[in-house]
């Protein structure tokens, strides 16, 4: 009965000109008004296609339980702050004695089919397109005389679009479809190439051999163009997952390639990078609410100051009296690692901590079949940024062409006057700072806890042994391949799984290149 009823509204408002007409909004008004269900639905119909400028609000507060009529059968829509309005006119009233109209199944049918209609002939192109899209899902030939209509007209291209998608499952669906233009309809939705238009072609059947033999290359180019797609969303959490290992071991990298220290309270340092955020997002909700969508612009020099402050200190206090001696500092900065763990316990507590992601870092934006999501893309362009100023530094500072000379040759360097111990102590506090700018990324895609930095410590080390010890270029490339890896292992193996293959993986090829893909240069690290 609603397709029919669908049937016979698409036809009218086909052939029925755009303005309203008084007589159809009168005849609308009172069958609206009239208690009888089968009322309610001519009026609903009536109003549909009268052109009226308030027909839609008027239909979708029947939709609602919002429409009320007075006992002289005048209409008044209930508003959100419990005033009414006037139906026709939209002009609030203070009406008395009125009764909700009630509707059934038929009359909600009539209402979907109605506001479907109007929706194809909205004003706004982004309902237009919903709009038709709604009319894809529901494939229903009753709505091609509509369809023809809107598509003379229509401008959007991105409506247009799926108004002729829309075409063709209706087409397809409709018995009295030409042959000629049912292939042509299967050629518009293998284009569209999503779940969605593969099922309702899966879905046909008894259709001439030409249309199916379409049809079958159409699942198969769409099922191809999945595969590809797969693969590119696979290779773009990879390259997140890779830039999240890139903060996280960019620090390591330098650190252990100027000192040659093993320090296992590097994670931690990202942790105290993430509370940083903590506490800076906290402050101002508390003192600056008008500024809280930029905490996390302020938190990343804050998290590099504090981080980079606190590597200082662990240098001037512990690491410097352990130099030579790598199982000692191996096993002091562990022992240290957990200290930070419960000092950071005792001040915080042990449960994660609430850390905001602003507006312009959530949801995610559609690439055909790729979705991107805005905090991973943000944190990508965040480590490139972290590396390119990394590199800038290292080549055009004083301290870098210092930290330079100390990697590659210590005594040498210290014979030309410079001050190594204090030049370790600034590396150590550079690398503790890149660090806890990475626990500002980390904090918007894993928890913020005491247990933060154990999480990547491992990681941090097998990227930096991969790439090369102390090169920068060989970090990025390690993580890189690394998180692309383990992306594509993850579906197959499982997540812990994927780790352990990564993991012999990584010990077979440091069997045949000790010093990993990028060694450094020099006759100190040479020697």
């Amino acid at each position: 009965m609603c397709r029919l009823f669908a049937a016979f509204l698409f036809a009218l408002l086909a052939a029925l000109p755009v303005g309203a007409r008084a007589d159809q909004v009168t005849e609308a008004v009172a069958a609206l008004a009239s208690p009888g269900f089968d009322s309610v639905r001519a009026g609903v119909e009536q109003l549909s296609y009268s052109g009226h400028p308030r027909a839609a609000a008027i239909i979708g507060a029947l939709q609602a339980g919002k429409l009320f009529v007075r006992t002289d059968k005048a209409l008044f829509v209930k508003q959100d702050d419990g005033e009414f309005a006037d139906a026709l006119s939209g002009e609030v009233a203070q009406p008395g004695g009125l009764k909700q109209v009630r509707v059934n199944n038929s009359v909600r049918g009539a209402i979907d089919a109605a506001l479907g209609v109007l929706r194809l002939f909205a004003p706004d192109a982004a309902a237009r397109r919903e709009a038709a899209e709604a009319v894809f899902k529901s494939h229903d030939p009753a709505a091609l005389p509509a369809l023809e209509k809107v598509l003379a007209t229509e401008t959007n291209a991105g409506a247009k679009l799926k108004m002729e998608q829309a075409r063709a499952a209706a087409v397809l669906a409709s018995p009295d479809s030409a042959e000629a233009d049912r292939v042509a309809a299967v050629a518009v939705l293998r284009l569209r190439g999503d779940i969605e238009a593969r099922g309702f072609l899966a879905s046909l059947s008894g259709q001439p051999q030409s249309v199916t033999e379409a049809i079958v290359t159409a699942i198969t180019g769409i099922d191809r163009m999945a595969q590809a797609w797969s693969v590119a969303q696979s290779v773009y959490y990879g390259l997140s997952l890779g830039s999240v290992l890139l903060l996280a071991a960019a620090g390591l990298a330098i650190t252990f390639g100027v000192m040659g220290v093993i320090n296992m309270a590097h994670g931690e340092m990202v942790m105290i990078g993430a509370y940083t955020t903590f506490v800076v997002q906290q402050f101002m909700r508390a003192n600056t609410p008008g500024l809280y969508g930029a905490s996390l612009l302020v938190a990343i020099p804050m998290a590099f100051l504090v981080s980079g402050a606190v590597g200082v200190a662990i240098e001037r206090l512990l690491i410097r009296w352990l130099y030579g001696r790598p199982l000692e500092t191996l096993l002091a900065t562990w022992g240290l690692s957990l200290g930070l763990q419960q000092a950071v316990r005792s001040i915080f507590g042990a449960n994660n901590k609430d850390v905001d992601t602003p507006g312009w870092m959530s949801g995610a934006t559609e690439l055909g079949g790729l979705t991107l999501t805005w905090n991973r893309m943000y944190i990508i362009l965040f480590s490139i940024a972290v590396l390119a100023s990394l590199m800038g530094a290292l080549r055009y500072t004083s301290l870098g062409l210092r930290m330079r000379a100390v990697t590659q040759n210590r005594r040498m360097a210290a014979a030309m006057g410079i001050r190594t111990p204090w030049i370790d102590a600034l590396t150590f506090g550079l690398g503790s700072g890149v660090a806890g700018m990475a626990g500002v990324a980390l904090s918007q895609i894993d928890n913020v806890s005491p247990n933060l930095g154990q999480s990547y410590i491992i990681d941090s080390f097998m990227v930096v042994v991969f790439g090369g010890v102390g090169n920068l270029w060989g970090t990025t490339l390690g993580a890189l391949t690394l998180g692309i890896v383990n992306k594509f292992l993850e579906p197959v193996a499982g997540a812990v799984m994927a780790k352990i293959v990564v993991l012999v993986l990584l010990i077979l090829f440091i069997q045949r290149r000790p010093r990993g893909m990028f060694p450094l240069k020099g006759r100190a690290v040479e020697s």
